[in-house]
């Protein structure tokens, strides 16, 4: 964990978050600014800065969050109509927090770059 990491502490329950899912590895929440009628943040444990902080010995990070994605879609109803995955890397990919995540949109016709 990183003391000054906001997901950290939505982690460790220090902050509040409407959960959808959590497991050993992976918490997931309802983003707070959605651009979706469904829009999670799959968020590991683990932290790690960004897709650019990855390399052969944390690559293993990524298998627990797809699998989560796939856990939450079904379970959200959207396996079969159809969602959106997203990882925003960096300031100019978009990233707002610094802590690894993967944003699941779904819930409507997406369009644009992050479903607007």
């Amino acid at each position: 964990m990183k003391e000054n990491c906001l997901f950290c502490k939505i982690i460790e329950g220090k902050i509040p978050s409407e959960k959808v899912y959590e497991d050993a590895s992976v918490v997931a929440f309802k983003d707070i600014h959605p651009k979706a009628p469904i829009h999670i943040l799959i968020v590991p444990r683990t932290h790690l800065d960004s897709l650019a902080s990855l390399n052969e010995q944390n690559i293993d990070i990524l298998k627990p969050i797809f699998l989560a994605a796939h856990k939450i879609a079904k379970k959200e109803g959207v396996l079969e109509k159809g969602f959106r995955t997203v990882f925003n890397c960096n300031q100019e990919g978009g990233q707002a927090v610094y802590h690894l995540h993967l944003h699941l949109l779904a819930g409507k016709q997406l369009g644009g770059a992050m479903g607007g």
